[in-house]
């Protein structure tokens, strides 16, 4: 199948509305505000949808890993939003501690493998991916030892606004057609 080039960059979309929604969540996590209807709308609109619109346009446009890496993590946010709700009306569906490990360690599993494809891209891209493998792995680990979690949460601000440079840096340089913010390209 041949890529199609005429089409907008949806990547910018995609990164943002992880990137915000990241580093909201991840304030909450350092204990700076309550999660409020303010963070669980971000997930479902802007970590959620925006992601799915964007890997929706990725498909579009040919680019296999932009389509699985945003539609996954839009699915992720309205996943975990879910989990965060619906126990509110059925409290014998809350999930223990294990298995929210189990959910945040695969989710850690599956953004490792999603790390490696990054390789052959931008430090930008595999920064957002380092850090948010180890972001989960962190978060897996805190469900058994809460201590864990400021180190997550700062783990995780870092992680959003990592891909939140990384948004802009795409639309400066994309528009002005030169790197406006680097992102450090990988030399073959």
């Amino acid at each position: 199948m041949s890529k199609t080039t005429d089409l907008a960059n949806p990547a910018p979309l995609g990164l943002m509305g992880f990137g915000m929604t990241t580093i909201l969540l991840n304030l909450h996590n350092l204990g700076l505000f309550k999660l409020s209807s303010m963070i669980l709308g971000m997930g479902i609109c802007y970590g959620g949808l925006a992601q799915i619109i964007a890997g929706i346009m990725e498909f579009r446009k040919g680019n296999t890993f932009g389509t699985t890496a945003f539609t996954s993590y839009g699915l992720f946010w309205l996943s975990f939003i879910f989990l965060v709700v619906y126990p509110r009306n059925a409290p014998e569906f809350t999930p223990d501690s294990a298995s929210l490990a189990a959910y945040l360690f695969l989710w850690g599993l599956f953004t490792m493998i999603m790390f490696f494809g990054t390789l052959k891209t931008n430090k930008g891209l595999q920064t957002v991916f380092f850090t948010l493998t180890v972001l989960f792995f962190l978060l897996t680990a805190s469900s058994f030892i809460p201590t864990l979690l400021p180190i997550a949460a700062i783990d995780g601000i870092f992680c959003g606004f990592s891909a939140f440079y990384l948004s802009l840096a795409e639309v400066l340089n994309e528009g002005r057609e030169k790197a406006i913010l680097p992102i450090g390209p990988v030399k073959s």
